[in-house]
């Protein structure tokens, strides 16, 4: 996280003032890690402890979207428009 400013990636996501961990904002950060990672794997090819990475956490935000569209529908499609996902 240290090349993207997780501060502004909550501020645009958070539910209220205080919220840091909200399904949207976890969502929203992980997908900026993923793009982030996934340009230096371009660069990078044989880097496959960074890949496994990559892996886990692509698979931890499909778990928390899986949860939010459960949860809230609305909530769900506005973030997957917002972030560009496609699902």
């Amino acid at each position: 996280m240290s090349q993207i400013d997780k501060a502004a990636v909550q501020k645009q996501f958070q539910r209220h003032d205080r919220d840091t961990g909200s399904s949207e904002v976890q969502i929203a950060v992980l997908t900026k890690k993923i793009e982030l990672l996934t340009a230096h794997l371009k660069l990078n090819k044989n880097d496959k402890s960074s890949r496994y990475g990559l892996i886990r956490m692509v698979n931890k935000r499909r778990r928390l979207l899986n949860y939010l569209k459960r949860e809230d529908e609305a909530a769900y499609q506005k973030l997957i428009k917002e972030l560009g996902l496609r699902r």
